[in-house]
C-alpha cells in the first residue's frame, strides 16, 4: 500500500512538474514586428500563458569607443556618459537639456515566486539600480555636441521622471506625486524643499510623466496601473491606467484619458495641436500580442484596459467582464510592435535631421523581456502627414539601432528623447548610462 502511494505521489509530481515545465516554453512570434505595426497590425488569436516568456537581453554596457548605429545620413556622438541610469530627458528654452537619474522606486518583496522572477529579470536587464533620485542639467554652451558642463540641479526625489517648466516652477513627476520647485531657467542648482500639488498612487507601473497643456494653465501626468490585467481586482487600480489634467493653482486633477495601461511618452504634435502619448501593452498573451501604440487623447475616452486591447479585442483573463464598455471604446491610432516597450515620445518639428526626419515622431523603444525574438531596443521615427496623423500605410523606420549586440546582450537601453537647441535628437540610455546625440 505504502509502496502504491510513493508511486502515485511520484506519479503526481511528475505530472506537474511537466504540466510546468509545458507551459514555461517560451512562446515564439509567428509574426515580424512590422506586421503586427502601423495603423492596422496583425491581431492573431490570443496565446495565454500560466508563465511570460523570459527572454530579458542581459544587460552588459558599451565597450570603448563602441556606440549605437544611426540611419543612412546621420551620425552619433555621446552628448554625456559617466550618468547613472537616465532615463528622461527635458530641453529648458536656454539649451541646458535636463537628465532624471531615476529607477523604480525599492517595494517590499512578498517573498512570492512572481517577485522572485520579477526581481531577477530586472537585474539581469540592468534595472535592479538604487535610484540616484537626482535631476542632473547638462550645459553645452558651446554648441559642439557635447556637454561640458553639468551638475546636480535637485536631489532627494522619489524616483522622479517627467519635467516641466511652468509660471517660474518646475514640475517633476515623483513615482507618489506631482511636485513643485521655484525655478528660473540659467539656474544650475535648486535647494528648494518640493511642494506637493497632487498625490499620485505609488507602485507598480511607477514613472510619472508630465507636460505642459497649451493653455499654459494646466498639466497633463501619467498614471500607469499598478498591474498587468488589474488581477489584484479592480479597485486597486482606482484613478490609474490613465492621463490625468491637473490644474496647479487649485491643486486639484481630473481624468483626461483612460484605459491606457502604461502610457509613458507624452507631446504634442505640431500640425494638428492634439495630445500624443505612447502606451506598453499588456504581457502574457504570446510574443505577437498585444502591440504597444501611440494615439492621440481627447477628454473622456477610454482605449479599453484591462478589458479590450487594440480596440474590441477580448481579454477573457478579465474578471468580471464588462461588455458595456465596448461600445465606447476608443481603437488606437498606430501599433509600434508587440513588447517593443516603446516610451520615449517627441515630433520633429525642431530636428534638423533632413527630409526623411522632417514631420512626424521619434520613439524610444526600451526593449522586450518578455518576446522571442526580442523586440524594440532602438530608435525609430513614426512619418505623419499635414493632418496630423501618420501617413496611411505607414511603418516605424530605424533611426538609431545597435543597442543589442551580436549574441543578443543590451549594450544600452533607449528610454527618453529629445531635440536639442540645434535640431540634433538627444536619446538617453539607462543601461549604456549615456545620452546619445544624433545629428546630420
Amino acid at each position: 500500500m505504502r509502496r502504491h502511494l510513493l508511486i502515485t505521489f511520484g506519479l503526481l509530481v511528475a505530472a506537474i512538474a511537466g504540466a510546468i515545465l509545458w507551459f514555461s516554453i517560451p512562446d515564439e512570434a509567428r509574426l515580424s514586428v512590422e506586421a503586427v505595426s502601423g495603423a492596422n497590425p496583425a491581431i492573431t488569436p490570443p496565446r495565454p500563458q500560466w508563465f511570460p516568456t523570459m527572454r530579458v537581453a542581459a544587460a552588459k554596457g558599451w565597450a570603448p569607443g563602441a556606440m549605437p548605429t544611426p540611419a543612412a545620413g546621420l551620425r552619433v556622438n555621446a552628448y554625456a556618459t559617466g550618468l547613472v541610469h537616465p532615463r528622461w530627458l527635458y530641453r529648458l528654452p536656454n539649451g541646458d537639456v535636463l537628465v532624471a537619474e531615476t529607477n523604480a522606486p525599492p517595494e517590499k518583496d512578498s517573498g512570492s515566486i512572481k517577485d522572485w522572477v520579477a526581481d531577477q529579470t530586472m537585474k539581469k536587464a540592468g534595472a535592479d539600480v538604487p535610484s540616484p533620485n537626482r535631476i542632473t542639467l547638462l550645459r553645452d554652451a558651446d554648441q559642439d555636441g557635447v556637454a561640458e558642463y553639468r551638475s546636480t540641479l535637485i536631489a532627494g526625489l522619489n524616483s522622479p521622471f517627467g519635467m516641466a517648466l511652468l509660471g517660474g516652477y518646475l514640475y517633476i513627476g515623483d513615482s507618489d506625486a506631482l511636485v513643485r520647485v521655484p525655478f528660473s531657467v540659467g539656474r544650475v542648482h535648486i535647494t528648494a524643499k518640493p511642494e506637493v500639488v497632487v498625490k499620485l498612487p505609488p507602485g507598480g507601473h511607477w514613472a510619472r510623466n508630465v507636460i505642459v497643456a497649451p493653455d499654459g494653465k494646466s498639466l497633463f501626468v501619467t498614471v500607469g496601473s499598478s498591474t498587468n490585467i488589474a488581477e489584484n481586482g479592480i479597485a486597486a487600480e482606482f484613478h490609474r491606467a490613465a492621463v490625468w489634467k491637473v490644474d496647479p493653482r487649485a491643486k486639484t486633477f481630473s481624468i483626461y484619458a483612460e484605459g491606457l495601461r502604461n502610457p509613458n511618452g507624452l507631446a504634442f504634435e505640431p500640425h494638428s495641436g492634439q495630445l500624443w502619448t505612447t502606451v506598453n501593452e499588456r504581457d502574457m498573451l504570446g510574443s505577437d500580442l498585444a502591440p504597444d501604440y501611440m494615439t492621440h487623447l481627447e477628454a473622456g475616452e477610454h482605449f479599453g484596459w484591462p478589458w479590450y486591447y487594440w480596440g474590441g479585442h477580448q481579454d477573457l483573463r478579465v474578471t468580471p467582464a464588462n461588455p458595456a464598455l465596448r461600445a465606447r471604446l476608443t481603437r488606437p491610432d498606430f501599433a509600434l510592435g508587440p513588447h517593443t516597450a516603446a516610451l520615449g515620445l517627441t515630433f520633429a518639428a525642431e530636428a534638423r535631421l533632413g527630409p526623411a526626419f522632417a514631420n512626424g515622431a521619434f520613439v524610444g523603444e526600451h526593449g522586450s523581456w518578455n518576446r522571442v525574438p526580442a523586440s524594440g531596443y532602438k530608435v525609430v521615427f513614426i512619418p505623419f502627414g499635414t493632418n496630423g496623423q501618420p501617413l496611411k500605410g505607414g511603418k516605424p523606420a530605424d533611426v538609431l539601432t545597435g543597442f543589442l549586440d551580436a549574441n543578443g546582450h543590451a549594450q544600452g537601453r533607449p528610454v527618453g528623447v529629445t531635440i536639442d537647441r540645434t535640431g540634433a535628437l538627444l536619446v538617453a540610455d539607462d543601461v549604456g548610462n549615456i545620452v546619445w546625440r544624433v545629428s546630420r
